[in-house]
This record gives C-alpha cells, structure tokens and sequence, in this order.
C-alpha cells in the first residue's frame, strides 16, 4: 500500500508544482500548489504514510491555521508556531527552554519540527510514538499550551471560520479532537527538509560540490560524529548520554521507560539546519556550535550511562571544529526555512 501511494505522489509531478524538494519557494502559492507528500530520492520510506489520513490541500490548511492558532492555548497568547519559529528551523529562537501560558518557562529545549514523518517516536525522551498524538503533549503541559482537547473542539465549534473549514476538509462541519490532531499533521508531517547544500552534493544536482573546508569536514564529520548523527537524518533516533552534567530535575528517557540505565539519556537530536536552531542540548545549555564542540572536546562528564563512544571525548583541533561547522553550515536549507507555503501569513 505504502508503495502505491508514492507513485500516486510522483503522477502529480508532470502536472502540479511540488511543495517541496524541486522547486524554487518563489514559484509557490498555496492556491496553485497541489499538496503532496514526496520521499526525497536521497531518503529512507518514511513511518507515517498518510494512508488513513488523506492529504489534501484543504487538510493542510486547516491544520497550518491551527498551529498558528493562539486561541488554542489557556490564555489565548501561545500557538504551537510560537514555539516553533519557521525562521528558526521549527524551533524557538533564543530561547533555552520552551515559553508558554502566563510567561511560564518549560524544562527543556524546543525541538524542531522536520521530517516528522520518518520519526518512530517523538520528543527527547521519546514518549509519543505516534506523530498524530504528539500535539497532546503541548496542548497539555501547563507551561506550554495548558489547555485540553475538549475546550479546544469546544471553542472551535463556534469560532468562524472553523466550521467551514473542517467541512472543506473532511466532507462535514464536525469537530472533534481526531480531526483536530488529523489536520495538524497534514501540516507538521509535510515538514520535510531536503534541499540544503548537502543534499543537493548527494543527489549530484547540477554539479554542486563540496568545498575544500567543507568537505574536509564533511570526512571528519563522518569520522567522529556519524555514529550518532547518521545520514541522510543527521540523527539514528537513538537515546544517549552525551557527557552533560545531569541533575534529578529532567532524567530524560528513564521517565519514560523506568529503567536506571536510561538516566539522563535523551534522543540524538538531528542536525539539519543547525545554524537556525541555537541554543542546543535538551535544556538549551549552549548558544554556539563553539561551545558544541568545546563539550565534546574536553567537557564530557563520566557517569555510569555515559555513551560508550565518547568515553574519550572527541579530540578536534582548531583547524578542524572550523571545518566541520563549514560541513554543518551545508545543512542549511533555505528553501525549507523561507518556504511560504510554512509560513503563517
């Protein structure tokens, strides 16, 4: 099934202009574009296949309003694209920890929402496995959204144009809390981001190249850091420690599973469009790329849990952090951060 849904997908491609991944953000509307989800040649099948959650463009605007949608939260200040800037890769700009209802400040750093829908599980601590849930978790949590689905169906029902929307998307005017996790996802699973330097170089696309810096450091990247950050994600999914200094306050995937061995551990984050997506770590501990690679260099702390790769650090010279920040840099998607098809207005 998974299969015949991306040839149906790649029709669209001779009579349609695509969304994502081959052409130009300039040359897109919303009103021309027929919304598809496309697989990247240079990517994986993905998980989540929108088989029982048919993507349409009326779907995909719906659920794009609903994330920028403040009314949703407990004091109608915060939306889930507060927290998720698309300027900032789908992540909060400057922020250490997330900020929501009443100035209240979260225990952890905002991830950014990309290629979703390749993902088994969601959050650093992986305590939502299916992506059409994981909006739960924000509407939920008192310092993010602090609010609930029944308040929200609630209000929507009799907030214009809603109704008329959520007829446009499923074929009658109900609201209820599946259409409102469904719709979002049409929006956060078409999250994809493909078109950065990097991947052009792999797809070989009209002779792009690495650079002298940039490819050292790509060498050096796949050297010291792939083991982790593995292509073409830039993340295995996987849950480690790092070697931060990890207190009783967030033990990160041991909540979760209940198991000591998964204290302080927190899923790899990935890389993509790490330029934007300062400040890193799960509690937004460091403000540069520098600061990174100084941690791995020569702050990993010993623990019991420490991931067994960098029990000896990550030994880099000056010459080379410069040079895997010029590979990270490749990383960099513009299309996907300047994307109106994101963008709220």
């Amino acid at each position: 099934m998974y299969r015949k849904s991306i040839v149906f997908a790649m029709l669209f491609l001779s009579i349609a202009l695509m969304y994502a991944c081959s052409k130009n953000e300039d040359e897109i509307t919303p009103e021309e574009t027929k919304i598809v989800f496309l697989v990247p040649s240079n990517f994986p099948a993905p998980t989540y296949n929108f088989e029982d959650n048919k993507l349409t463009n009326a779907g995909f605007a719906l659920g794009k309003k609903l994330f920028y949608e403040a009314r949703l939260s407990a004091d109608k200040s915060v939306s889930c694209g507060s927290c998720h800037q698309q300027f900032a890769g789908f992540t909060q700009l400057d922020h250490r920890v997330s900020h929501g209802v009443n100035n209240c400040q979260g225990k952890r750093n905002t991830p950014p929402l990309v290629n979703l829908a390749w993902q088994k599980a969601f959050f650093w601590d992986g305590g939502v496995k299916n992506i059409e849930t994981s909006p739960l978790n924000a509407i939920t949590d008192v310092c993010e959204m602090g609010t609930d689905l029944e308040t929200i169906v609630a209000l929507l029902k009799n907030t214009t144009p809603y109704p008329d929307l959520f007829k446009k998307a499923f074929g009658s005017p109900e609201i209820n809390s599946q259409r409102v996790l469904k719709s979002i996802t049409q929006f956060t699973a078409v999250l994809v981001s493909c078109n950065s330097k990097y991947d052009k170089v792999m797809r070989k696309e009209n002779g792009t190249t690495f650079s002298s810096t940039e490819l050292a450091g790509y060498n050096l990247f796949r050297e010291k850091c792939s083991s982790c950050h593995a292509e073409p994600f830039f993340t295995d999914f996987s849950y480690r420690s790092n070697g931060l200094d990890i207190t009783s306050a967030d033990e990160g995937r041991s909540h979760i599973t209940g198991v000591n061995t998964d204290f302080g551990k927190f899923r790899v984050p990935t890389l993509r469009n790490i330029e934007y997506t300062s400040p890193y770590m799960h509690d937004g501990r460091f403000y540069s790329l520098d600061e990174v690679l100084e941690h791995y260099n020569s702050g990993i702390k010993a623990s019991s849990n420490l991931d067994p790769q960098l029990k000896n650090g990550i030994a880099l010279s000056t010459g080379e952090r410069e040079q895997i920040k010029a590979f990270l840099k490749t990383l960099t998607d513009n299309e996907f951060i300047k994307n109106t098809l994101y963008s709220e207005t």
